[in-house]
């Protein structure tokens, strides 16, 4: 589950990851649109330690929805920092913070700076999430920054707004900009690759380490479903 209602959130059209070949050239990418089907179970602790025993792996990204409502992240991290000395990445929207002991690294969606859009957006405020993110950076965690680009709704001038907060924490910490895929009942568009530039462009007059995604990118790797 999550603790926002991001209204163009991908969950709403694909729960699996989107680079699965059966998800390739699915509703992220706008080709077929399929209902969205849910586990019929989770796995539970020993189960996901069990499975991991028969896999090489370096890093670890716990990601969506908001990984941090799991209580059994912190455990897992535990175990895989200290046993498969993994480097631990988590994502999360910074809502709620939790404790980032066995976290190397740390990736936070700001979603919009404008405390109204912010809402409109979410269903949230974005106070405790700039507060949060403040916070990680003051543990010397390794941080990061992310925002999803809208066209005419978080455009240039959120991400100009985005990248101010940012630089007045520390104009070192790397933000990255994504294109937006059209999900759920909105009436934006997809972002271009052209769009994603703009706000690249922006966010590098205040920023020393911007990337993006353009939405046109070829997948690079195999990507293999285990469970």
């Amino acid at each position: 589950g999550c603790n926002m209602r991001c209204r163009g959130c991908l969950y709403q059209e694909e729960i699996y990851d989107c680079h699965l070949k059966d998800n390739n050239k699915g509703p992220l990418f706008g080709k077929t649109i399929k209902p969205v089907k849910r586990p019929d179970r989770f796995l539970d602790y020993d189960e996901v330690v069990e499975m991991i025993r028969t896999l090489d792996f370096r890093k670890v990204i716990f990601m969506g929805m908001e990984p941090t409502l799991d209580p059994e992240l912190p455990g897992l991290a535990e175990v895989l920092c200290e046993e498969f000395h993994a480097w631990n990445i988590l994502l999360t929207n910074g809502l709620k913070l939790i404790s980032l002991d066995h976290m190397d690294e740390i990736v936070l969606s700001l979603k919009a700076w404008e405390e109204e859009l912010h809402r409109d957006y979410t269903g949230v405020s974005s106070g405790e999430i700039k507060r949060n993110f403040l916070r990680i950076y003051s543990m010397g965690k390794r941080l990061k920054a992310e925002s999803v680009l809208i066209p005419e709704y978080i455009d240039e001038p959120e991400i100009e707004r985005i990248s101010r907060f940012i630089a007045g924490i520390d104009r070192r910490i790397p933000y990255r900009i994504d294109a937006y895929f059209p999900a759920g009942k909105n009436p934006w568009r997809r972002a271009t690759p052209e769009d994603v530039e703009r706000g690249v462009k922006i966010a590098r007059r205040f920023l020393a380490d911007v990337s993006c995604i353009r939405g046109d990118e070829e997948l690079r790797f195999e990507v293999v479903r285990i469970y």
